[in-house]
């Protein structure tokens, strides 16, 4: 089913075969859909998210959601275009690109904190939701001003958006399971250090020599680390191939 029909699909009655009766007699739009959906998310988490959980928040049966929503993967599409409508895409300029892009990277992250494990709705999803293209779009449009070449530009986004989903993830599955009262080892970057550094020194010379950079890094230091090698490997390229359209301070 391509995007066209699935959003035609939602003004449509629920199933025929639907006979169990309504609990809800107001009607339900997406946006209520939408923000239940959100809800459950904060306080429970992406896994809580299902359409019978969510059909019960909304005080209906779970087909009735079908007139709005096509499929779990549909409300994943609806989700991530919902956080990515909260971003505030710059203006392309040239001699800022590096900051702009960071900028966009950094507003990403926080929206899918802000909802344990919703990043990984973004993961291997096509998106046609207009507000999730309006992202992509305004990511090209900073990159190509730079002079980064059409193709390696996509790729980049590509790859700094993925990033950013799998980094939100991995925070999300670790406080998930301490949340869970699930035993973690180490539990802190103090017993890692210890741990990497009494290993047997003749066996790994390099880990346990640099034990304290292997573990370094407080907040979001390897987010912003990482962000700016991907960003800084693009302004390198643009410049060998010499594609930059002027230098700023921001080449």
């Amino acid at each position: 089913m391509n995007a066209k029909e699935r959003r035609t699909a939602r003004h449509q009655p629920p199933p025929a075969d639907d006979a169990r009766p309504r609990r809800r007699k107001d009607p339900i739009t997406v946006d209520q859909v939408v923000d239940t959906a959100l809800g459950i998310i904060a306080t429970e988490g992406y896994d809580a998210l299902t359409m019978r959980r969510l059909s019960a928040a909304l005080d209906t049966g779970p087909a009735s959601l079908y007139a709005h929503v096509v499929n779990k993967a549909d409300l994943d599409e609806l989700l991530i275009g919902r956080l990515c409508a909260r971003l505030t895409l710059p203006a392309p300029d040239p001699a800022a690109w590096r900051d702009q892009l960071r900028g966009v990277c950094e507003e990403l992250r926080d929206q899918y904190l802000k909802y344990p494990g919703i990043s990984r709705a973004a993961l291997a999803m096509a998106p046609t939701d207009l507000e999730t293209l309006r992202v992509s779009e305004g990511m090209l449009a900073v990159l190509l001003s730079a002079g980064i070449a059409p193709r390696r530009a996509a790729w980049a986004i590509d790859a700094l958006l993925l990033y950013v989903a799998a980094y939100c993830l991995e925070l999300a599955v670790a406080h998930r399971r301490a949340g869970d009262g699930d035993e973690v080892w180490p539990a802190d970057r103090a017993e890692l250090l210890h741990r990497l550094a009494t290993l047997p020194a003749a066996t790994f010379p390099h880990t346990t020599r640099h034990a304290a950079e292997l573990t370094s890094g407080t907040g979001h230091d390897r987010f912003d680390f990482t962000v700016g090698l991907m960003i800084d490997g693009l302004a390198q390229s643009r410049a060998i191939c010499g594609s930059a359209p002027h230098k700023g301070h921001g080449g």
